[in-house]
């Protein structure tokens, strides 16, 4: 295979790479304030206890 070949599959290769590290980094980032995850909480628990009532 020509030089050019390998230069081509080794910067897809880091391309590829390169996006998934950063991908990996940024995904515990996400800040969810304390009183939206209080409304989902309760949502959560509204929609268990409509689910209990519609099995019973």
């Amino acid at each position: 295979m020509p030089m050019i070949g390998w230069i081509f599959i080794l910067v897809a290769v880091a391309l590829v790479l390169g996006s998934l590290f950063m991908l990996r980094d940024s995904a515990s980032k996400m800040y969810i304030p304390e009183d939206k995850l209080e409304k989902v909480r309760k949502r959560k628990a509204e929609l268990e206890a409509q689910e209990k009532a519609d099995d019973d």
